[in-house]
């Protein structure tokens, strides 16, 4: 062995047991509550050894405490744990390599201490009662997990609509880094899971009754659900505090459930109105081809007499959209979400949108779908399932079935199963479009009853998948 590959082999060395070390804490951290001192002393020397705050090993310093003291970290926390493909190197490239090798894994390194970092903080949570703030502080470190996962905060835990997915790319490199692509269905889930769970050992009312800890709560599905179940037991302060935040979860999801209704497909040009004689309609290169018999060439000037203009009027048709939706306690993600989904589309024009919410009661929430807030306060989480009582409201609202769209959001687990799904079978007979969707989530996670999933396949209104862009595109197809 040369001396050369000598040094290599002792720098990859070092590397790698410095990165066990890293990894071996983690799972120390995460799997017992006693430190360990011989790890925790490693792991800071090899913190120090790499250039890195102290902070990083510090279980009660939030990820935005230690940006915020180091903010040269915000680049590299973004898309930390994306893969990259790394290219292989040819053996005549070996010895010009061994240099960049060496940076890689003094990379992987500095990588093992970041990526410890994040996930000690949101799958390490705090026992015990939980406050506000703490709260808060997880619902950011989640937040910097998605960032490394290539995701926007919010979208893995389906507290926002949009769509789960990795971005491209990323500053995270490095052949070792694993591939997470197959992971992140299951994380979000998780994440989910780990803040409901923190929301529940909250003591909501008293954080709700202190208008300074209820400012510190950050608006989240698992708080929104809590918030809808207690909200007959609260008053005064605590209601308002209560409303405000929903309030301003409301708006925050319906601004991308608006651009998301935006950029769907729309109707086709409707040639018999007249173009729009307007500046911004104007058909610039048309208007030039059209009067290039005008071109004077002594002058060297166009003449234009005739100017022509763009159509942008779309065809529409009178429309009904009924949206039923499932609010027993499994639901309420997709309450939450086709409630404001409802209010957008009934802002469209010529869109007559009606809304119903059941669980073993139904109730017609149409005189408030222009305002999700107040649907929402109105409805009435938990209990069982019978579809055949809002089956008995919307039935009589299908007054021109080729012009009506019925969606129906559930997980169909129904007690009443053999008559709901003939009247379901009927709707679709009739010529109305029948839309059944399992779940209306973020990150697009759907159960349905496979009873149902199979007899609705055959009839050929297969289920729509739970992910919400879907059903805002078949939505916008059908109805402009």
């Amino acid at each position: 062995m040369t001396g050369q590959q000598n040094s290599r082999t002792v720098g990859d060395t070092s590397h790698d047991n410095r990165r066990q070390v890293m990894y071996w804490r983690l799972l120390a951290r995460l799997f017992d509550h006693e430190e360990q001192a011989a790890l925790e002393s490693a792991s800071l020397a090899v913190v120090e050894d790499i250039g890195l705050p102290a902070a990083l090993l510090d279980p009660q310093a939030s990820v935005d405490s230690v940006v915020q003291r180091h903010p040269g970290l915000a680049a590299e926390f973004d898309g930390l744990m994306v893969p990259e493909a790394s290219a292989d190197t040819d053996d005549g490239e070996a010895e010009e390599g061994t240099a960049g090798d060496i940076r890689d894994r003094a990379a992987e390194v500095r990588r093992a201490a970041l990526v410890s970092k994040v996930l000690l903080n949101v799958f390490h949570s705090p026992p015990g009662t939980v406050t506000a703030g703490q709260l808060s502080r997880w619902q950011s470190d989640a937040g910097w997990l998605e960032r490394a996962l290539g995701c926007g905060p919010g979208e893995l835990r389906g507290g926002r609509a949009g769509g789960a997915g990795v971005s491209p790319g990323g500053t995270g490199g490095g052949g070792r880094t694993p591939d997470l692509s197959r992971l992140i269905p299951e994380i979000g889930p998780e994440l989910g899971s780990i803040e409901a769970g923190l929301v529940k050992r909250m003591r909501l009312r008293e954080v709700l009754a202190d208008p300074q800890l209820a400012g510190q709560l950050t608006p989240s599905m698992s708080l929104i659900e809590q918030l809808l179940r207690d909200k007959d037991n609260l008053s005064g302060v605590a209601l308002a505090n209560a409303k405000a935040l929903i309030r301003r979860f409301v708006d925050e999801v319906a601004e991308v459930l608006r651009t998301q209704v935006e950029k769907s497909t729309v109707g086709a040009l409707d040639r018999s109105v007249p173009p729009k004689r307007v500046f911004r309609n104007l058909d610039l290169d048309r208007t030039i081809w059209k009067n290039l018999t005008n071109w004077s060439p002594e002058e060297e000037r166009l003449y234009v007499d005739r100017l022509f203009y763009r159509h942008t009027a779309r065809r529409t048709t009178p429309q009904r959209l009924i949206v039923v939706v499932d609010q027993s306690g499994s639901m309420v993600d997709s309450m939450v979400n086709c409630t404001i989904l409802a209010s957008i589309f009934a802002g469209l024009p010529k869109v007559d949108v009606h809304l119903i919410a059941y669980d073993t009661q139904a109730l017609d929430l149409t005189p408030w779908v222009h305002d999700p807030f107040e649907t929402l306060l109105r409805t009435n989480l938990g209990g069982g399932t019978d579809g055949t009582v809002a089956m008995a409201l919307a039935q009589p609202k299908i007054a021109e079935p080729r012009n009506t769209v019925v969606v129906w959001i559930s997980d169909f687990y129904e007690w009443q199963t053999e008559p709901l799904f003939e009247s379901m079978a009927a709707i679709h007979r009739s010529g109305a479009k029948f839309i059944p969707v399992g779940s209306v989530t973020s990150s697009g996670r759907a159960s349905v009853n496979p009873w149902f999933r199979e007899r609705f396949k055959d009839q050929g209104t297969p289920v729509l998948s739970g992910h919400i862009r879907k059903l805002v595109h078949e939505l916008k197809t059908f109805l402009t």
